[in-house]
């Protein structure tokens, strides 16, 4: 076989297919954005094979996991496989570009195909991904849309990226909406790792000459953590605040957090929290409220006791252009009236960017 250059990770877009042959666990937690996964050992065979390998020896745990390796590929190739075409180019990768990945470009290139492996395997572009994002962030021209709680910033946020702007939803890439209720129903966070290859994979393809919009967040989405980087390009950004009313955010906040209504032991319990911050007697009130499923009573008050009293203090601890500030007031959070607020948010840099 002739000697081949080493595929990085920067030349996997030259490949049908990637493959992670990684065990479905490892698959979960992240893996290379379009990957398929086609484990040549199973969670439970990996379990097996390290456990022998300790009490038994390299040369054992070989065998056994050969045995099973061999068993998976073939059954790839019957299934997954089976209907490539014989100019098929597959990049395959496993933790590090070791035996896993080996045997598999080895079985592929017997049948005929230009399989290769992933030099370093995952945890280069592991590495990959943490390199991107502490060297594209610098770079980044943000506008962060700020606003009280209820101000609708997501859906700001979707009406620009549909208009053709430049976004970065970082709440989607959470799997949750930043607040304390934030959590969304059946819907686990994703790994760190995994959040954080979904920033540089949108990374990766923005024209920095051109606005990026973010929300303005805290360090924190639920229990994961934003790049330091990419908060520290936000804390310096020109924020564009979405200066809403009252009734126009709780009317929204009804809308979007219907389903809290659903689960009212679990609204309730996620309220204890702010007992040592709101006092007992408020938040008794407020689970009394969540056992009813009185909503409208429940988010009035938590807007005007615990979300807007510290919201202008925080704007400005957090961002150091808050004072220069550009806002788009609105009574109106409607789906129309979202699209006017995109609309207004996009005049400010002039309308210039391409319509979508």
């Amino acid at each position: 076989m002739s000697h081949r250059q080493p595929v990085r990770v920067g030349d996997r877009h030259a490949f049908d297919t990637i493959i992670d042959a990684r065990s479905p666990a490892e698959f979960a937690l992240d893996h290379i954005p379009g990957a398929i996964n086609c484990p040549v050992l199973d969670d439970e065979e990996r379990h097996i094979v390290g456990t022998v390998y300790v009490q038994t020896g390299a040369f054992e745990a070989r065998r056994i996991g050969g045995a099973m390796v061999a068993a998976n590929i073939a059954k790839h190739l019957r299934d997954t496989l089976a209907d490539r075409p014989e100019k098929w180019k597959p990049l395959v990768y496993c933790w590090r570009g070791g035996m896993r990945s080996g045997s598999m470009v080895t079985w592929l290139r017997l049948v005929g195909w230009d399989a290769q492996q992933l030099a370093g395997g995952y945890k280069s572009f592991r590495r990959h991904v943490i390199t991107q994002i502490d060297s594209l962030t610098p770079q980044l021209d943000l506008r962060v849309i700020c606003g009280a709680t209820g101000s609708a910033k997501t859906r700001v946020l979707h009406a620009l990226a549909e208009r053709g702007e430049q976004v970065l939803d970082l709440e989607d890439f959470a799997s949750h909406k930043g607040s304390l209720l934030g959590s969304l129903p059946g819907v686990p966070q994703p790994s760190q790792k995994h959040f954080e290859t979904r920033i540089a994979t949108v990374l990766e393809a923005i024209d920095l000459k051109r606005p990026l919009y973010v929300e303005g967040e805290s360090i924190r989405i639920g229990r994961l953590s934003l790049p330091l980087s990419l908060v520290a390009q936000m804390r310096a950004a020109p924020c564009i605040e979405v200066a809403a009313t009252p009734e126009a955010r709780l009317d929204y906040l009804l809308r979007d957090y219907a389903y809290l209504g659903d689960d009212r032991d679990a609204l309730a319990e996620k309220l204890g929290v702010l007992k040592e911050l709101q006092g007992k007697e408020t938040v008794t009130r407020w689970q009394q409220w969540a056992h009813e499923a009185n909503l409208p009573k429940l988010f009035a008050e938590l807007m005007a006791l615990h979300y807007d009293p510290h919201y202008q203090k925080s704007q400005e601890l957090h961002f150091k252009a808050w004072e220069r500030r550009r806002s788009v007031a609105t009574t109106d959070l409607s789906d129309q009236g979202i699209e006017a607020v995109a609309d207004a948010v996009r005049a400010f840099e002039g309308g210039v960017s391409p319509s979508a």
